[in-house]
């Protein structure tokens, strides 16, 4: 099986004006979620993001405080995931919670190494 990173891309703006009851329902369906993975053998681990943050650029690194993004979008949590192959991801990835509020998701493979 092969691994997945699904980035969550989330609207910062569309999170901060979820009610309290809405952004509960976020949670649950996100655990329900992470449930049905872990149930049919496709969950590895996963998180939420909190905001905020460094980034370190540079031979002589500058450390500068997040979010980075230039638009109002944030990374928001991700999944790693395993699979036969990305067209499996795909379509378990359609049925990720992030897309209920109008997130998207990014699809990263992993880089398998030989040592």
């Amino acid at each position: 099986m092969k691994k997945f990173l699904l980035l969550l891309h989330e609207n910062a703006e569309t999170l901060q004006h979820l009610s309290p009851a809405e952004m509960e329902a976020l949670a649950k369906a996100h655990y329900e979620w992470a449930a049905k993975l872990e149930e049919g053998g496709h969950f590895i681990s996963g998180d939420g993001l909190e905001e905020g943050g460094v980034r370190i650029t540079g031979k002589k690194p500058v450390v500068q405080d997040g979010p980075y993004m230039e638009s109002k979008e944030i990374v928001g949590g991700y999944y790693l995931l395993q699979a036969r192959d990305l067209d499996t991801v795909i379509r378990i990835a359609k049925e990720c919670p992030t897309h209920l509020w109008g997130g998207t998701t990014e699809i990263r493979p992993i880089m398998e190494y030989e040592l």
